[in-house]
């Protein structure tokens, strides 16, 4: 368990690391980055500006757990024990991508960014395989890592159509309109698997919120923003109703492998 503390630890090293960058702390932040293909208004995908503001909660909820999994409270915790290695995977990688997106290199930051979506979901799968513990790791795992997971499955879409339009797929088109809606038609698809894969509560509804939040503002930024779309736009408002509703149906589930328990 040392081990695996440690492994989580430098992770957030390089997390810290690539924030900084990625802030604008250091060098001009992501949106000014890839001539800015990584802008609110570079394809018919990207959420509005505001949305990005859920990096705050989810780095809140990435340093507890850092912090957490040190503390002798999480000793014989399995939800700890069991997302050690994937949550440093992820917590890593989203420092590597910082990086990536500072040096230009909009390819290698889809594949990151498909990376930290496997290893979230190898988190869930973790966590899933064992019973409900305590508030406090409904909170910092379940909530955090759902939260990151639902944010991550709509930027990897994003990131994707950035790197299209970076190469020369024209993003202002009617075939990159229905492309965009057949995007999102699958975002829903991706949020409905992995909402019966998280048997938790606290899992369930953070990927279910932030997929929302993230489907809510590409509804704002292509009714509102300089690249409007009305086709992209309803089809947004309507990916984001549909995972609140699989999300309320999904949430008054009882949980399914771990027996015996409740859920958050």
């Amino acid at each position: 368990m040392t081990r695996d503390r440690w492994i989580v630890t430098v992770a957030a090293v390089v997390w810290i690391a690539g924030m900084l960058f990625g802030t604008g702390l250091i060098g001009g932040g992501v949106s000014a980055q890839g001539g800015g293909l990584f802008s609110d208004e570079a394809t018919l995908i990207a959420p509005d500006g505001p949305a990005f503001s859920i990096w705050s909660v989810i780095y809140v909820g990435l340093a507890a757990y850092v912090i957490w999994q040190w503390l002798p409270a999480s000793e014989g915790s399995r939800w700890t024990e069991s997302s050690r290695i994937p949550a440093a995977v992820s917590i890593a990688l989203n420092g590597v991508w910082l990086f990536v997106v500072q040096a230009d290199l909009v390819l290698v930051s889809v594949i990151v960014i498909l990376g930290i979506a496997l290893s979230l979901g190898w988190l869930v799968h973790n966590v899933s395989e064992h019973p409900r513990e305590s508030l406090t790791t409904d909170i910092v795992i379940g909530l955090t890592f759902g939260f990151y997971l639902g944010w991550v499955s709509v930027a990897t879409c994003a990131n994707v159509a950035s790197y299209l339009v970076g190469i020369g797929v024209p993003a202002d088109t009617a075939t990159a309109e229905w492309i965009t809606v057949g995007v999102l038609v699958m975002i829903v698809a991706l949020v409905a698997v992995l909402l019966y894969r998280a048997v938790h509560r606290s899992l369930r509804f953070g990927i279910a919120a932030s997929a929302v939040w993230g489907a809510s503002w590409i509804a704002v930024g292509r009714f509102t923003g300089d690249t409007r779309s009305d086709i992209v736009a309803y089809a947004a408002v309507a990916t984001a109703l549909l995972i609140a509703l699989l999300a309320i149906m999904m949430f008054l589930r009882r949980e399914g492998r771990p027996t015996g328990t409740e859920a958050f």
